[in-house]
C-alpha cells in the first residue's frame, strides 16, 4: 500500500504518525538556526504549507513539560534531514515553550467576532499549557497566575489580552527557565478581512498591540516566526521592530522550504507511479519563483496527485481557486480603469509586467496607484517573477501569470464579472435592432460594451461566445440556446420566441485575425449558417420568422452582417 496523500492535514504529528506522505522540509529548522534571526516574518502565497511548517517547527522545538511526550515528539523527526546534521542542532530538541497560534478564525463580519475569535485561540493555547502552570505556580507571583487563568479561562478583557503573549513568555521563562518561540500563523488574515469588511483601523490598532508586547518589549522571546501572504506596512503593524527579518518570495533566503520544488514533485510522482503525467503537472501548477528556486503550488500538486493515483487519465482542475473567496482580484477588476484593463489583456496574453517592487504596503494603498496592485497581486501567488532587474535605485520586475491553473482563476473572475455587469444593462435597442434587422445598431451596441470588457484573445472565441450569449440571455422575451446540434453542423446560437409564431434568430461568431478582415469574416459566418442549414431544427419546430447574423469580432471591435430569412443579399443564397 502506498502512503495516503495528506489533503487539508496541516498538524505534523498527525502527518507523521497518520503515515502520510510527507516532503521532508526539516532543512527548515537549521537555515532557521542558522541565520539566528530574532523575528522572522515570511510571506508566502497561501497554501504553500506554511500551516504545516510552523507545526513542525512546534513539534520540533516545544518542551510540553513531560518528558514521555517530549520523546514522542523526538521521535516524529526519526529518518528526517535534519537529524543528519549534528548535535548543534538536536540538541535544541523540546528545549522552548512554544506557544502556536493561527489567526484564519479571525475572518469574521465584524470586529467584536473576529476579537473573539483571537481571544478564543489565545485562551486555547493558554489552556494547552495549564499543567505547567498549575505544577509551576509557586514560582509565579500570584498576579500573574491569576491573569494568566482569566486568560484560559476567556475572563480577561481586551487590555490584558493584548499584552497575552508577553505575559505567557514571562510565566514560563520564570516556570522552566526558558524563554518562549512564538509561532503566529496567517497573522494578514484579519487584516485582510477586516479591510474588505470595513473595521481595517480597529483591527490594526488590536493586532499593532498584541505584536508590539509579544515581539518588541519582550524579554522573554527566544525568537518568533510569523506567516502570513502579504507583507502589511511596517508603519502599521511592526512599528518599532528593528529586530525583525522579514522574507519575501523575493529572497534567495529559505526559497526552497515552501512550496515543492521540482525534484520533489519528480521523487513524489514516481512514488505514486504517475510520472507520465509530468508534462501537465508542470504546465498546470509550476511556474512561480521563489528567489532563484523554482516552486509547484503544493496544495494543487497534492490534490492532481491524489486524483492521477485514482486515475492516470485525470483532468487537472483549479485547485486552488477554491480556497480563499480571490475577493483581491474582484476587486481588482470591479475597479479597473481603462489602463488597468489594458494591463490584464496583456496578463491574460501570457505576456509580461514591469513593475516597481513596494514591498511594504497596506491595503488601504492597494488601489492608491496600479504599481500597488500589481505588487499586491504578485506577493499572493496570482503573478510570478519572469526576471528582475535595478533600475534608478529600485527593484523592478518583469511579472506574469504563472500557470494554466492562475490563468483560470483570472478568466472565470472576469466571466462572472461581465455576467454581473450585463444583468444591470437594459439590451432592448439591441433586440430591437436584431428584429429590425439593423445590423449596423447591433454593431454600434456591441462595440460599446466590447471597450467596457476585459478580453482574454488567447481563448477568443470562447470569449466572444459568452460575451455574446450572456448579452442575449437577458431578453425576457426570447429564449436563447448556445451549441445547439443543428442541421450539418452546430450553430453557435438561437434565439426564439417561445411562441411558434413569434421571431426566431441564428448567430454565429467568427474571431478575426486582423482588423481589415472583420467585414469579409461576418459575411463568412453568415454563409456558414446557410451552407450548413442551421436553420433547419427551427423550422422543424414550425417557427416561420427566422433571421441569421454572422458576428465577426477583433479585439474590442465587432461587425454584424443581417441575411433574412428568405434571402441572403450578400451571397445570393436562400434561408
Amino acid at each position: 500500500m502506498k502512503k495516503a496523500l495528506p489533503i487539508g492535514v496541516d498538524n505534523f504529528e498527525k502527518l507523521i504518525t497518520g503515515g502520510y506522505y510527507y516532503v521532508d522540509k526539516t532543512i527548515f529548522i537549521k537555515e532557521l538556526l542558522d541565520l539566528k534571526g530574532e523575528v522572522n516574518l515570511f510571506t508566502r502565497p497561501r497554501r504553500f504549507g506554511k500551516t504545516l511548517n510552523l507545526s513542525m517547527l512546534r513539534y520540533f522545538f516545544e518542551d510540553t513539560g513531560n518528558t514521555e511526550k517530549n520523546e514522542q515528539n523526538k521521535e516524529l523527526f526519526r529518518g528526517m534531514k535534519i537529524m543528519d546534521e549534528g548535535e548543534t542542532y538536536t540538541r535544541q530538541m523540546g528545549k522552548y515553550p512554544v506557544i502556536n497560534l493561527t489567526l484564519k478564525s479571525a475572518k469574521q463580519e465584524d470586529f467584536e467576532t473576529a476579537y473573539y475569535m483571537i481571544q478564543a485561540e489565545l485562551a486555547s493555547e493558554f489552556e494547552r499549557h495549564r499543567e505547567i502552570i498549575e505544577h509551576g505556580k509557586q514560582s509565579l507571583a500570584v498576579k500573574e497566575y491569576e491573569q494568566y487563568i482569566s486568560i484560559a479561562d476567556e475572563k480577561a478583557d481586551q487590555k490584558l489580552v493584548r499584552g497575552s503573549i508577553k505575559l505567557f513568555s514571562q510565566c514560563m521563562r520564570k516556570i522552566t527557565g526558558n524563554n518562549t518561540v512564538v509561532l503566529i500563523d496567517e497573522y494578514d488574515v484579519p487584516l485582510e478581512n477586516a479591510y474588505f469588511r470595513g473595521f481595517y483601523d480597529e483591527m490594526v490598532d488590536f493586532i499593532r498591540s498584541l505584536f508590539e508586547s509579544a515581539l518588541k518589549t519582550n524579554d522573554y522571546l527566544q525568537f518568533a516566526v510569523i506567516t502570513g501572504c502579504l507583507r502589511i506596512s511596517k508603519e502599521s503593524i511592526f512599528t518599532g521592530l528593528n529586530h525583525l527579518r522579514i522574507v519575501s518570495v523575493l529572497d534567495q533566503r529559505y526559497s526552497e522550504h515552501f512550496g515543492f520544488t521540482e525534484p520533489e514533485v519528480l521523487q513524489m510522482m514516481e512514488y505514486y507511479d504517475v510520472k507520465s503525467r509530468f508534462s501537465t503537472m508542470k504546465e498546470w501548477y509550476d511556474g512561480y519563483m521563489f528567489g532563484g528556486t523554482e516552486v509547484y503550488n503544493s496544495w494543487s500538486v497534492i490534490n492532481y496527485m491524489y486524483d492521477l493515483y485514482a486515475d492516470i487519465d485525470a483532468f487537472p482542475r483549479p485547485y486552488w481557486i477554491n480556497t480563499s473567496s480571490n475577493d483581491i482580484i474582484k476587486d481588482m477588476i470591479a475597479r479597473a480603469d481603462r489602463e488597468t484593463k489594458g494591463q490584464i489583456e496583456t496578463l491574460l496574453k501570457g505576456e509580461t509586467l514591469d513593475i516597481q517592487v513596494h514591498e511594504e504596503v497596506t491595503y488601504g494603498d492597494m488601489h492608491s496607484k496600479g504599481e500597488n496592485l500589481w505588487n499586491f497581486l504578485y506577493f499572493t501567488g496570482y503573478l510570478t517573477k519572469e526576471s528582475e532587474y535595478f533600475k534608478r535605485k529600485y527593484i523592478f520586475l518583469k511579472v506574469r501569470v504563472p500557470n494554466i491553473e492562475v490563468m483560470t482563476i483570472y478568466e472565470n473572475t472576469i466571466m462572472n464579472w461581465m455576467k454581473d455587469i450585463i444583468q444591470k444593462e437594459d439590451f432592448h435597442d439591441l433586440y430591437r435592432a436584431m428584429e429590425e434587422g439593423n445590423a449596423q445598431r447591433m454593431t454600434d451596441i456591441l462595440n460599446g460594451q466590447l471597450i467596457r470588457a476585459i478580453s482574454f484573445f488567447d481563448s477568443a472565441e470562447n470569449f466572444y461566445h459568452g460575451f455574446l450569449t450572456g448579452i442575449l440571455s437577458q431578453s425576457e422575451n426570447y429564449l436563447v440556446k448556445s451549441n445547439r446540434e443543428s442541421g450539418n453542423g452546430r450553430c453557435d446560437i438561437m434565439v426564439k420566441s417561445p411562441s411558434l409564431r413569434g421571431r426566431s434568430f441564428i448567430l454565429e461568431v467568427k474571431v478575426s485575425d486582423d482588423i481589415d478582415d472583420l467585414e469579409n469574416d461576418a459575411g463568412k459566418a453568415l454563409e456558414q449558417i446557410y451552407e450548413r442549414k442551421y436553420m433547419e431544427e427551427l423550422r422543424a419546430e414550425g417557427y416561420k420568422k427566422i433571421d441569421c447574423y454572422g458576428v465577426s469580432f477583433f479585439r474590442k471591435d465587432c461587425e454584424v452582417r443581417f441575411g433574412t430569412g428568405t434571402d441572403l443579399s450578400s451571397t445570393g443564397m436562400k434561408c
